[in-house]
């Protein structure tokens, strides 16, 4: 693959890279970074790139790396806890109540819990490519995807929209 079309590929996953990076840092500003940070590694690691295989696996592999190697570890922001402004965006207006609720469910979530979940369920990767992206056992992951369906079982029904014929009733 030349550079050319690399970099179109690339260009082409960034949305999808800032949404994983918004999930792991729960920051829009160090989303941006793991972003800019995966661009970069991947530019510079074009050739390993193997041309036919889910760019985007990789991709999003390479960004849990830089994630979880040198933003998580080394604290590089050493930003305060977030308030929840971060996550509270369009899905607070009311057509979209049970989204939210969803997304906060999920947001309360461990970080790992929360990962394989955005992977498995958003994103729509098989076990083994979730796996692959967060560098562990399948199995692993499967624990992790179960976990954190007990734990959203917990929670009690989510809030639904009164339709008018149920209305009518009440």
């Amino acid at each position: 693959m030349s550079e050319q079309a690399f970099r179109a590929e690339l260009g082409q996953h960034l949305a999808r890279l800032w949404r994983y990076g918004l999930l792991l840092s729960r920051n829009r500003h160090v989303a941006e970074d793991l972003v800019h940070a995966t661009c970069v590694r991947a530019l510079e690691r074009a050739g390993h790139y193997v041309a036919g295989t889910r760019i985007e696996r990789w991709l999003l592999g390479l960004l849990h790396s830089i994630w979880i190697n040198e933003v998580r570890t080394r604290r590089v922001r050493q930003e305060p806890a977030r308030n929840g402004a971060e996550t509270d965006n369009a899905f607070a207006t009311k057509p979209h109540v049970m989204a939210a609720q969803v997304i906060r469910r999920v947001d309360g979530l461990p970080e790992t819990q929360r990962a394989a979940v955005y992977l498995a369920y958003v994103e729509g990767f098989s076990y083994s490519e979730v796996a692959e992206i967060l560098q562990v056992p399948v199995a692993t992951v499967m624990t992790r995807l179960a976990t954190a369906r007990l734990k959203l079982a917990e929670y009690p029904p989510l809030y639904t929209v009164a339709t008018s014929t149920e209305a009518d009733h009440s």
